[in-house]
């Protein structure tokens, strides 16, 4: 199964001289050619980058990666999400709920270091990429 990968993992394996065990497992899933990536996603990613070279440089790097494309269904879904969970109490960005539908309506999974898409899994029908239990 395909995986929509967050920024927050993106972000641990650029920073981090010293891989962790989500750093090898998107190796892994880059390797197998398993990685989702779509353009918030990318853009996120260069935003964080001020230094020209260093910008131009990880831009080279992601060009690897098509952006998948984003449907009026996935902006609709994910307002409904996002109006879902706002009734739980539970709150969260524009980008993350767009993740979630793009995931659902996709049959993707989400790989994501940040702890709010587990509060979104338990009122959302989406799956997350664990990397002691999935194997891709």
């Amino acid at each position: 199964m395909k995986v929509l990968v967050d920024t927050s993992v993106w972000s641990l394996a650029l920073r981090h001289k010293k891989p962790s065990n989500k750093v090898h497992k998107l190796s892994e899933l880059i390797i197998s050619a398993l990685v989702v990536m779509i353009g918030p996603i990318r853009q996120e990613l260069l935003s964080g980058v001020s230094e020209e070279n260093a910008f131009l440089e990880l831009k080279s790097k992601l060009k690897a990666f098509d952006d998948f494309n984003i449907t009026t269904q996935d902006y609709e879904t994910a307002a409904g999400f996002l109006n879902l969970c706002r009734k739980q109490g539970i709150q969260g960005s524009h980008i993350d709920f767009l993740i979630c539908a793009i995931a659902h309506n996709n049959n993707l999974l989400i790989y994501s270091t940040d702890m709010d898409f587990e509060n979104y899994e338990k009122y959302l029908p989406i799956k997350l990429f664990r990397e002691s239990t999935d194997r891709s």
